[in-house]
């Protein structure tokens, strides 16, 4: 019965902020809070902001698209700077449309519901209110009914701008129930819903021989005109076209680029004085948000028309690219999973990363920078620290092409891979392999890949595997450091013991002689050298070490093993190497000893408790890392 007392609460939730009155009472309302008059392009770029911003990567953060649109934060950081801050303001981009163009399956779509969506729940806000003239067809603001001489007067007063005029059927209205008397005229609070046609509207291009300009601008009801006498009398005019309906609010064109030349011919007077034609009436005043997405090979097709130029001039153009982070890219894969009906089957630690590695990849460019490849380029991107590079060569590879992310493999691609991958044969788990022999598999029946391109894909997916057996090797490792745990811990305190007597240049004391002995260069090199710390990286290392050391000391911490990611890393490398031969043995044998059959059991359970294996995927697991130790 939960689901019925949930549904009783919402239908009684939009019961209290439901509110008509007159409209006198309505400007009492404004003197309270002008927010309800804003413009509609204001209205969404204040129902994103609601939701909070954060620094992120040295860049602002919208968490209003965090749980859709992963890894664009710079293109959505400059499409809320350069379009909506700057619209809400009411600078001279608001009069422009607002075209997204990138490549397919690259998340335009999904902003564009979203701004829709997260429209529909702001509008049921305090903040968000939205109030409209009763009755009125296209839910007008009810600041229109205030005669355009006395205008002036009330916006210094309530501290709003009024723009635009009455709609014919509000202007038939005032005249015939009204007597022109604006005070008594109904207002009410609406609620923007695309289902409901209020203020959202959808338009999608279909056979140009059909499709009627009526359903931009509304149309005649012939049903009426014996009635009204007119073609001319709003009475006889349906004002249900999408550009009536969206007004307050966002009007969406889904592939605009694709509609005949007539439809776009009414945007033009539309973003430059907010007004269209229809019917036989004047220009129609309309505040909207008008959005609109197209691939890239279709824009500059758009822009080598001539014919478009006007229309061009009223677009701002904000390049939607892929994702270039490998974290994010994962987590676009794990969303579109938990959306099927797939759920249940187990996908492996690292299976999703590996595909997104192979994605990634594709869509990057080869950087000028001397000795950066595609690899470290990528790793650099998701964040990661690589030797002989800074954040300011990371800044200059991210402006090096403008077109980076343009182009490659799309998301929906990866995904039908995957999902092909889960399908065959309704096996209970997958892991990277199956994932990237699906992706291999999938290059042959790609229909728009050239001949080179796949000898391209194919290497990205080699490398893919590399990285993947890096993972795994990594992953099996920490299980078995944990065995030999106290082992790592002992490496650890005399790797600790050494870098000081170095640091201080001071001798270190051997626990059975007693003997004063130089510290052990070749130990703590073995163990540097497992994270790339080089000959001349040494000093500032150990240095660091020990500055941290004194840091926890002064603050009453213990400097532990765990206490130094980059250190904990190396000792763990540092001991896996030294046990790889029991590694090998214990993962390839056929025939374990009690011993390594209890070990093997011990890190499978480790694997599975705190690595996210079955015991399926952790047996598979282990048997392809002792594969990889005996090449």
């Amino acid at each position: 019965m939960d689901i019925f007392k949930r549904i009783a609460e919402y239908k009684s939730e939009g019961e209290r902020l439901a509110w008509t009155g007159t409209f006198k009472e309505y400007i009492e309302l404004l003197r309270n809070d002008p927010a309800p008059a804003m413009t509609a392009h204001a209205r969404v770029y204040e129902m994103i902001k609601s939701h909070g911003i954060e620094e992120k990567h040295g860049q602002k953060s919208y968490k209003f698209f965090e749980q859709e649109i992963f890894g664009l934060d710079r293109a959505v950081e400059k499409l809320m700077e350069e379009y909506f801050h700057s619209a809400a303001r009411r600078l001279d981009v608001r009069k422009r449309i607002l075209l997204l163009m990138g490549p397919v399956s690259g998340g335009k779509s999904t902003i564009v519901t979203m701004l829709k969506k997260g429209l529909e729940k702001f509008s049921r806000t305090d903040q968000g209110a939205v109030y409209a003239i009763k009755g009125c067809p296209m839910h007008e603001d009810p600041l229109h009914l205030i005669p355009h001489e006395l205008r002036p007067e009330l916006e210094k007063e309530l501290g709003v701008r009024i723009e635009g005029n009455l709609c014919p059927h509000c202007q038939l209205r005032l005249k015939s129930e009204f007597e022109n008397d604006i005070e008594n005229v109904q207002i009410e609070r609406v609620f923007l819903s695309e289902d409901n046609r209020v203020g959202i509207g959808t338009f999608s291009p279909s056979d140009p021989k059909s499709q009627d300009i009526a359903d931009l601008t509304g149309s005649i009801d012939f049903s009426t005109i014996t009635e009204y006498g007119s073609e001319s009398d709003p009475r006889a005019y349906r004002f249900d076209g999408e550009l009536n309906k969206a007004n307050r609010g966002l009007m969406e064109f889904q592939e605009m680029l694709k509609c005949d030349e007539k439809f776009l011919w009414n945007l033009l007077s539309l973003t430059q004085e907010g007004q269209f034609k229809a019917g036989r009436f004047a220009l129609i005043s309309a505040d909207e948000l008008i959005v609109a997405h197209t691939n890239e090979s279709e824009y500059k097709s758009f822009i080598s028309n001539k014919k478009n130029e006007a229309l061009q001039s009223r677009m701002i153009v904000m390049p939607i690219p892929y994702n270039l982070r490998v974290s994010e890219e994962e987590k676009i894969y794990g969303k579109l999973i938990a959306q099927s009906d797939l759920r249940h089957v187990h996908i492996a630690p690292h299976a999703l990363r590996t595909a997104a590695i192979f994605s990634i990849l594709t869509r990057l460019k080869e950087s000028k920078k001397q000795g950066m490849d595609l690899v470290k380029k990528m790793r650099m991107y998701d964040g990661e620290e690589v030797e002989g590079y800074k954040d300011a060569d990371l800044k200059e590879m991210q402006n090096e092409f403008l077109e980076e992310g343009m182009s490659g493999i799309d998301p929906r691609y990866v995904i039908n891979r995957i999902s092909s991958a889960l399908i065959k044969g309704e096996m209970d788990h997958i892991n990277a392999l199956d994932v990237l022999r699906a992706l291999k598999d999938g290059l042959d029946q790609h229909p728009s890949i050239t001949k080179e391109e796949r000898e391209r894909y194919l290497n990205f997916i080699s490398a893919a595997r590399k990285e993947y057996d890096q993972l795994a090797k990594n992953e099996v490792q920490k299980a078995f450091v944990y065995s030999f745990e106290e082992s790592a811990r002992t490496l650890f305190e005399n790797y600790l013991d050494n870098i000081e007597a170095y640091c201080n240049w001071s001798k270190i004391k051997d626990p059975l002689t007693g003997e004063a002995l130089d510290p052990d260069e070749r130990l703590m090199r073995s163990i540097e050298e497992q994270i790339g710390v080089s000959e001349n990286a040494k000093k500032a290392f150990r240095e660091e070490i020990l500055i941290r050391i004194s840091s926890y000391s002064r603050k009453g911490r213990k400097f532990d093993y765990t206490s130094h990611e980059r250190l904990r890393e190396a000792v763990e490398k540092k001991l896996f190497a030294d046990l790889k031969d029991i590694v090998k043995i214990t993962t390839s044998t056929k025939t374990p000893d009690e011993n390594q059959l209890k070990r093997m059991n011990e890190v499978t359970k480790r694997l599975v408790d705190e690595h996210g294996y079955t015991p399926a995927s952790a047996n598979e697991l282990l048997r392809y890392v002792g594969s990889l130790l005996n090449r």
